[in-house]
């Protein structure tokens, strides 16, 4: 089996079980071999440079530098890197986010047992892998209306507990404007009220907790 050129694999997370799990796997497949780990997306990058892997796994949430500004990064200056993303999270928004930044897998952790080794291969072999539950989620947000950076604003302060009055405040606009903003967000995400519409916002990666 020597002779098999392996997979060289870089993981990014600021988890160190979660690495050490994703290590003990690749570590007892004759086709891989893990040739770099880092924590942040900084590190990423540089990780990237030096080792030059087939295949980089990526988690989303890091500190100082998230993985979707490091996919951009890492794909802007090779263009023909192969990531996949590793997160809990199921958004669509932040799916689509990662994808367009460059991405060519997403994968939630939760799926890491049963599809990390098939998604590596996949995508080492230049083609992407979505898991169905996403893509559906994709397709069928596609054509909404898209929350303008306003109205993300106006509601993460929602979300943070402000009545419309504070935010008017804090952005230095109308209670009026404010209620206007309210109005148009609860349609473009199907949301009953306030309270609802976060909810949503959390669910579909929109709003970062």
């Amino acid at each position: 089996m020597s002779g098999i050129p392996r997979i060289r694999i870089l993981t990014v997370d600021d988890h160190p079980l979660l690495r050490e799990g994703i290590a003990a796997v690749i570590e007892g497949q004759p086709d891989m071999t893990l040739v770099a780990e880092a924590t942040n997306g900084h590190e990423a990058i540089e990780s990237f440079r030096e080792h030059r892997p087939d295949v980089a796994l990526m988690d989303l949430r890091m500190p100082d530098m998230n993985g979707i500004e490091a996919i951009r990064a890492i794909r802007t200056e090779f263009p023909t890197a192969r990531i996949v993303v590793l997160t809990t999270y199921a958004g669509d928004v932040q799916a689509l986010g990662a994808l367009k930044a460059g991405a060519s897998g997403y994968l939630l952790k939760s799926m890491l047992r049963k599809d990390l080794l098939d998604t590596i291969r996949t995508v080492h072999a230049g083609k992407r892998r979505i898991p169905p539950e996403i893509a559906s989620e994709i397709a069928e947000h596609a054509a909404d209306d898209a929350l303008t950076e306003r109205e993300i604003d106006v509601l993460r302060r929602v979300g943070s507990g402000n009545s419309n009055k504070q935010i008017a405040v804090q952005l230095a606009i109308s209670e009026g404007t404010v209620k206007a903003h309210m109005k148009s967000i609860l349609p473009k995400l199907g949301a009953h009220d306030r309270t609802h519409a976060v909810m949503i916002a959390v669910k579909r990666g929109i709003l970062d907790v």
